[in-house]
């Protein structure tokens, strides 16, 4: 049982999180977890969240206007992920993103989720081609929010993708399975089968994080 268990329907989860070790603890969400109650998930111990909001050169999450809307309500501090796409230039994706996010609507550094999608797991797009679209699509959005871009991945992907050319930015990896080490994480996302109460959409779970490192230092690298 995950140690965040208030509100929890009864779910298991490997690995078993520690409160002490990692006590700041946050969701990421999507149109698929609908409307949410956000001060319900404040009262859960949400301390921070990522909300979706684009995808590739063109899509914009149907829900990221209601969900910065209502996170700002809350003391929950808030960012925005964009999926990124092997097919499209990363300065239209940057563009896209930008369109859908004002600097002053987030409190932490925009994320990129950097996953496979369709056939890409069995026709891998090499190192090279990918460089070519992430690197502009970083630059892009540091240059315009003020901050190094947070990367999410797999820890497949990060090895193959951004070990050897995007260490210099914050990581947020999944692993669902074990704690993650060999690596210097910002974020982990642990479980992706929670459920907390305040959501109320066609997907009944929603992703647990946690941050690496303290409420003080959490508070202190966020509170500008």
């Amino acid at each position: 049982m995950t140690v965040f268990a208030a509100g929890v329907s009864c779910i298991f989860s490997t690995p078993i999180v520690s409160k002490t070790k990692y006590p700041v603890f946050g969701v990421d969400v999507s149109h698929y977890q609908g409307d949410i109650d956000w001060s319900a998930l404040e009262s859960q111990g949400v301390k921070f969240t990522f909300i979706k909001a684009t995808e590739g050169s063109g899509h914009i999450d149907e829900s990221v206007r209601e969900n910065l809307a209502g996170s700002a309500q809350t003391g929950i501090k808030r960012s925005c992920y964009h999926f990124f796409s092997f097919d499209s230039p990363g300065e239209t994706q940057a563009q896209n993103f930008i369109s859908a996010v004002g600097s002053e609507e987030i409190d932490m550094p925009p994320v990129v989720d950097i996953e496979y999608y369709g056939d890409k797991a069995l026709h891998k797009p090499t190192q090279e081609e990918t460089e070519a679209i992430l690197r502009p699509l970083l630059e892009q959005l540091e240059a315009y929010y003020g901050c190094k871009p947070i990367i999410y991945t797999t820890l497949p992907m990060y090895i193959r993708y951004i070990r050897s050319g995007f260490t210099d930015y914050p990581l947020w990896i999944r692993s669902v399975t074990f704690e993650p080490d060999l690596m210097n994480w910002k974020f982990w996302q642990y479980d992706d089968k929670g459920q907390l109460d305040g959501y109320f959409g066609e997907e009944p779970c929603i992703d647990f994080n946690v941050y690496n490192g303290t409420e003080s230092e959490f508070e202190a690298e966020f509170n500008s």
